[in-house]
């Protein structure tokens, strides 16, 4: 944490900004050289879906006539430093040299890349502020952007002790004509210049409904938005950039299922049957690359929990999991480049863009009652079933019906109450996690059996690594039996009165 710096925008054309500032600052102060210009490159750096703008940091990637440097800086004075070594981007954190910086980075990126979300070119000097003493006061730096052009950038910065003066200093500029205080920051301004803003990409389902307007059009806002998301996500899965862009990909293709499922009766006859059949081919396309990956992203958190073998046992393993996974990524690129692919996103744009509402139908506030009533009554009576006895082939269907439901409210969410549409999501939350691990702990036994398999008739596989995957899926099959023990209770809170009047309430007619 260092003394807080102040920031100008200078847009006087007039008068060199050097001068403008030594008027502004004499007698009481004097601004003498200090460093030389240099050209500094700087490259912004986020995840894809902007963690750490979200979370009040920017993190650049700065580089000129020495090694380069990351600078990560916070809203409330926060500054850390690093040398980046020879990282090229997009990288995840921890390709980055170990030591706070990074640490810092890896919880909050988690298995996000970090990837460039701009880049400039600037002509740099610093400038010593002197008082009456002749001591140093502050650093002036003016930043000229070349790449792209923009207006000079001041910033003011104490030297440790004088904050004061570094304030008086701040205000007394502020008055200046042509100097601009609160300046917008250089990643702002520089992704302004291309028409874009930080923070632009989310997975949500971000559609503003208004609870009278036709059902049909409203539910083509949804599927739109869906598009929208499951192509931002093609390249990053395409080019492997981390494991992120296929959950969101897939995760759009199963709300666009669900929502041809849920809603496919307000859509002209036959065209829900057919996308239907179109998304279900590319959500089993993703499924394969999708299993492996979760399998590998909680590898070490399986390795660790071995009572019977050493973790280091698992690595013919997860050496043919990685050899899997490469290859059901080629093939799961393969596709997404393919004319099938295309054929059916443009051709999937075109009939959404192209729906006009019926002169008869629905508002979406009727619609949306009946869609969410309707997931909620078979997501109570399945899970109403459930016995102790039942085969996991029931709580798998159950899994589904309340994914349907989560979407559901996920397609609506803006018709409610944020507070009461938060507590119904929370509670179906808890349900939908218990039954996830369940599913999870299931498809990874089967996949170490099949796996086992095929790397004993390969005969590649040391007895070591055979007796540590049996050891491996025994703690899996324990966190699966937990799972299917808590099943009871979780229902049990889901169904509650109290729950379901909650649901009741979103079930009804916002319109009327």
């Amino acid at each position: 944490m260092g003394d807080a710096s102040h920031n100008f925008v200078f847009t006087d054309g007039e008068r060199p900004v050097t001068d403008a500032v030594r008027e502004a600052l004499a007698p009481r102060f004097s601004v003498v050289a200090g460093r030389r210009s240099r050209t500094v490159r700087r490259t912004w750096l986020d995840t894809f879906d902007w963690r750490l703008h979200q979370a009040g940091l920017t993190l650049e990637y700065v580089s000129g006539r020495g090694p380069g440097e990351l600078v990560l800086t916070g809203c409330g004075g926060e500054r850390m430093t690093a040398t980046a070594g020879g990282t090229r981007w997009p990288a995840l954190a921890d390709a980055l040299p170990g030591g706070p910086l990074r640490d810092r980075l890896e919880a909050l990126t988690e298995v996000r890349a970090l990837l460039p979300a701009a880049r400039a070119a600037s002509s740099v000097t610093e400038f010593r502020v002197h008082n009456t003493d002749d001591k140093t006061v502050a650093w002036l730096t003016v930043d000229q952007m070349l790449t792209p052009v923009l207006p000079t950038r001041l910033s003011v910065t104490a030297v440790r002790g004088y904050q004061a003066q570094a304030d008086w200093i701040a205000r007394r500029l502020a008055t200046e004509p042509g100097v601009t205080p609160g300046a917008v920051p250089p990643l702002d301004a520089v992704l302004a210049t291309a028409g874009q803003a930080p923070g632009q990409y989310t997975g949500k389902v971000d559609v503003t409904l208004d609870p009278a307007m036709p059902a049909r059009t409203a539910l083509a806002a949804v599927l739109l938005r869906l598009l929208d998301t499951l192509e931002a996500n093609v390249a990053g899965t395409v080019r492997d950039v981390d494991t992120e862009f296929l959950h969101d990909l897939r995760v759009s293709v199963r709300r666009t299922r669900t929502a041809l499922k849920l809603g496919g009766d307000l859509l002209p006859p036959g065209l829900a049957a057919e996308y239907r059949l179109a998304f279900k081919w590319l959500g089993d396309l993703t499924t394969p690359t999708r299993d492996l990956d979760v399998h590998l992203l909680t590898f070490a958190a399986g390795a660790a929990t071995l009572t019977s073998a050493s973790p280091a046992d698992l690595v013919p393993f997860h050496d043919h999991l990685t050899r899997r996974r490469r290859l059901e990524q080629r093939r799961l690129a393969r596709a997404l480049r393919s004319a099938r692919f295309a054929k059916l996103t443009s051709g999937w744009r075109v009939a959404i863009t192209e729906l006009k509402p019926p002169k008869r139908g629905p508002t979406v506030a009727r619609a949306a009652a009946r869609i969410i009533g309707r997931a909620h009554r078979r997501v109570l009576a399945l899970g109403g079933a459930i016995t102790d006895d039942s085969p996991a082939q029931n709580l798998h269907d159950l899994r589904k019906r309340c994914k349907e439901l989560r979407y559901a409210l996920e397609f609506f969410a803006s018709l409610y109450d944020p507070a009461a549409h938060r507590q119904a999501v929370r509670e179906l939350k808890g349900l939908q996690d218990t039954l996830g691990t369940f599913q999870d702990c299931q498809v990874q036994q089967q996949e170490i059996r099949v796996i086992a398999g095929e790397m004993m008739a390969a005969r590649d596989v040391p007895a070591t690594a055979l007796l540590a995957m049996g050891d491996l899926s025994a703690q899996i099959g324990r966190r699966e039996r937990q799972a299917r023990s808590e099943f009871a209770g979780r229902f049990a809170d889901f169904a509650s009165p109290r729950a379901q009047a909650r649901f009741r309430a979103l079930a009804t007619d916002t319109s009327a």
